[in-house]
């Protein structure tokens, strides 16, 4: 079975993903596309094949404060499985990629239909609830430091690559703390030798190290997708037959 690229896909059963594979369209992921509004209807949901989209809620005074991001591990739009149609947060796209699409009611449907489908889709709900809470206590509890670290790794692991294209003001922004704060972490880990930082990009130097200087809540995160969604091996080939198709198309053909 050729592999989609998506690890949350990927964990299906062939017959489960063949039901699903024509209504899944290809579309590259551009950075600051918004491809859910804070309080509009949710009727696409995206599986990440690269990149990464950040969740952010978003609060009168325009302050705003990462409260998820999603990549190849899962998917943009829980909320259709849980039967709703609205989004509270606003979702972008903060490292560009691509992302295989869908309309939300055709997965909706699917998944009712199918009691093993959902099964796998709910376990991907249940990793992203624990995964909030265990930031949340995170956030409290730990040093700014080890919490960049995590969130650094935390981000490689979803965009799939080394080099992340983020400034300061950015990362600031998902940790929800001041810049000057981001920056002397950043220096820390830097002289470390874990990440090179220069021109808003970050680059890991030293992923094993940079585990080391994160606090435990990498792990536990880590554990629990293992524990609920097994592990896809890195080394499988992505079925590079899904074409790109312009953002209003809603089906894929094959050849």
């Amino acid at each position: 079975m050729q592999l989609t690229g998506n690890r949350l896909l990927d964990q299906l059963a062939p017959a489960q993903l063949e039901r699903l594979r024509p209504h899944l369209t290809a579309e590259a992921l551009h950075l600051n596309q918004t491809l859910q509004a804070r309080g509009k209807l949710v009727e696409t949901v995206f599986f990440p094949r690269s990149g990464m989209i950040s969740v952010v809620a978003m609060m009168r005074d325009g302050a705003s404060v990462e409260v998820g991001i999603v990549g190849r591990e899962g998917m943009l739009g829980i909320q259709t499985l849980l039967g709703d149609d609205t989004s509270l947060n606003e979702a972008m796209v903060q490292i560009p990629g691509t992302a295989l699409r869908m309309p939300a009611g055709i997965l909706r449907h699917e998944a009712d239909a199918n009691p093993k489908l959902r099964t796998v889709l709910l376990r991907y709900v249940q990793a992203v609830l624990n995964s909030a809470t265990q930031s949340a206590a995170c956030n409290r509890a730990h040093l700014l430091e080890q919490r960049l670290a995590r969130w650094l790794l935390t981000a490689r692991d979803r965009a799939g690559g080394d080099r992340l294209p983020l400034t300061h003001e950015f990362i600031a922004m998902m940790l929800g703390v001041r810049r000057a704060g981001v920056t002397v972490a950043a220096q820390s880990l830097q002289s470390a030798g874990l990440i090179h930082y220069v021109h808003g990009r970050v680059a890991i130097a030293d992923r094993e190290g940079l585990e080391v200087a994160a606090c435990e809540c990498y792990e536990v995160i880590k554990r629990e997708y293992v524990r609920l969604l097994g592990i896809v091996d890195e080394g499988e080939t992505v079925d590079e037959g899904l074409e790109y198709a312009s953002p209003r198309t809603d089906r894929m053909t094959h050849g």
